[in-house]
């Protein structure tokens, strides 16, 4: 019998990324232009990161958080320079349009606009990893918590495929180096089954991916693009399961993974796409190899709960029904009815009661508060009320519980 993994997941946690203070976007605006991996070498910048993570950790720690990160300060966006810092990717600034699948939610949304693609990072050559670039991200992170709490802390990761699902097929890399997507993705698979080992060696026990592009697979608008394409949307959702599954395989028992899944969190509180869960959750919950998935359920945009029925009885799910994108307060009565209700749903498909369902739930925001390093619209007081309202509702429903 597979072994359900507690501690992490926590009862109140958050995705990862925190509103940053001014002076550091102010920082971070003025080295918009350079590329990713620049950016991070900037000793000016990197004093106010210092400076803004040891504040930060303080808040998370005082709001009683168990699962505490740096707040992302370090990166651009969320999914940071795992590509870039890889032998074999680089960023092109003025991509060709005719390389990318404008039908992907977020690629649709800058080019409807008229603006271009958000960072490009390709691969041109053999896929090697060459050195973390998150590992003096955790190890500064480490060094702000008490020795008994380093175990808790988490870090995220970007999607394996997220250079894969926005190019066009056949356009991530050159047919003269990869012969196909599984030549390709076994480079991947490689590359973070090292970074896992790296983290892992250096204490830490609780990493997230985050994935918006498996969200993507429930957008209609998607999924028709693919269908005019003659592609098998499909087919590629399957190929990416057993990507994260390669990318898994050697993880030690007490390596905690979770999966976030959002439907966009870019600037200002964008969002890209909508579809509820119900055409992914069967082989998103059971084919996939990770522990707990969380997961947006802050707007109709995400569907109904019905989806967690799928969920098998050893894995969790933390549901995302406080939304980070707005400053106005849910009602704590109402959200503890949502979160009861998904319970239901949980406990449905596993053969369980509501409370033994709920041992293996927690609760949370629906996504980070600064996915972009400009942030949601909301202020630092305003996201503060977020976080302590999740906490408020995690004691609520499971009192004394972390």
């Amino acid at each position: 019998m597979v072994k359900n993994h507690q501690r992490p997941p926590f009862r109140a946690e958050h995705m990862g990324s925190l509103l940053r203070p001014q002076k550091l976007s102010e920082k971070r605006v003025e080295l918009d232009g350079k590329d990713a991996i620049a950016i991070t070498q900037d000793k000016e910048l990197q004093s106010l990161e210092d400076e803004a993570i040891n504040d930060i950790v303080k808040v998370q720690l005082n709001l009683g958080y168990h699962p505490v990160t740096d707040g992302e300060y370090r990166r651009h966006q969320f999914w940071g320079t795992f590509f870039p810092g890889l032998e074999g990717f680089e960023e092109i600034s003025d991509p060709p349009l005719d390389m990318f699948r404008l039908y992907v939610p977020d690629l649709a949304a800058f080019t409807e606009a008229g603006h271009k693609p958000g960072e490009s990072i390709v691969c041109t050559g053999k896929i090697k990893h060459k050195g973390s670039t998150y590992i003096d991200q955790w190890n500064y992170l480490k060094s702000r918590l008490p020795a008994d709490r380093i175990k808790e802390a988490k870090i995220t990761l970007p999607a394996p495929e997220w250079y894969h699902l926005r190019y066009q097929n056949g356009r991530a890399y050159p047919k003269d180096v990869y012969a196909n997507d599984a030549e390709y993705f076994a480079d991947i698979a490689t590359a973070y089954r090292t970074e896992l080992k790296v983290l892992y060696d250096a204490g830490c026990r609780n990493i997230t991916i985050d994935d918006p592009n498996l969200a993507y697979f429930c957008s209609e608008k998607m999924l028709s693009g693919f269908a005019t394409a003659g592609e098998s949307a499909t087919a590629l959702f399957d190929s990416y399961i057993t990507l994260y599954n390669a990318c898994l395989s050697d993880r030690p028992p007490d390596l905690h993974v979770g999966i976030h899944l959002c439907r966009g969190n870019f600037a200002y509180s964008r969002h890209f796409s909508e579809g509820g869960y119900d055409r992914v959750a069967n082989k998103l919950f059971n084919a996939i190899n990770a522990d707990t998935y969380f997961l947006e359920y802050d707007t109709e945009r995400a569907g109904g709960f019905e989806p967690l029925e799928h969920l098998p009885a050893h894995k969790n799910v933390i549901v995302g029904v406080i939304t980070s994108k707005f400053p106005e307060l849910e009602d704590l009565e109402e959200m503890r009815q949502r979160v009861f209700e998904a319970a239901d749903y949980v406990a449905k498909g596993a053969g369980q009661t509501r409370e033994e369902a709920l041992k293996r739930m927690g609760v949370s925001p629906q996504c980070g508060f600064a996915s972009h390093h400009l942030g949601n619209s909301v202020t630092r007081e305003d996201m503060i009320a977020k976080l302590k309202l999740v906490r408020e509702l995690a004691n609520s429903i499971w009192p004394g519980e972390p």
